[in-house]
């Protein structure tokens, strides 16, 4: 019923900077926040960002504090990622999600990859 299209992945150097698009479409009436989530090679996926998009109240994981920011644009079902002073560290692939007020996140993209040198 809802579909998310990751895109704005790529390459960079340590200390870049790459901004991630999501792009909602179909139902998306019930959707009340959407999700950045990342995985890297033979790790879990982690939570990385959240926004509602009644309040636009976000949340952050620790290690992205201070250099990502999660942001909306209600008029085109739209989130995005923008990423700061990137680490190796953050190497993986970001996927976006959304969830409904009760239960969790339920939709997810196919994922963008996110890669930084040293």
């Amino acid at each position: 019923q809802v579909q998310l299209v990751e895109s704005g992945g790529g390459l960079v150097q340590a200390g870049g900077s790459l901004r991630l698009s999501c792009a909602a479409s179909g139902r998306t009436f019930n959707v009340y926040a959407m999700g950045w989530f990342r995985q890297a090679p033979g790790k879990e996926r982690e939570f990385v960002a959240s926004i509602t998009w009644s309040r636009g109240t976000t949340t952050y994981a620790d290690s992205v504090k201070g250099r990502f920011t999660i942001s909306r644009d209600n008029a085109k079902n739209s989130v995005f990622l923008q990423m700061n002073n990137l680490k190796p560290e953050d190497t993986a692939v970001y996927y976006c999600a959304a969830k409904r007020q009760s239960g969790p996140y339920y939709y997810w993209g196919q994922g963008t990859q996110v890669t930084v040198s040293s």
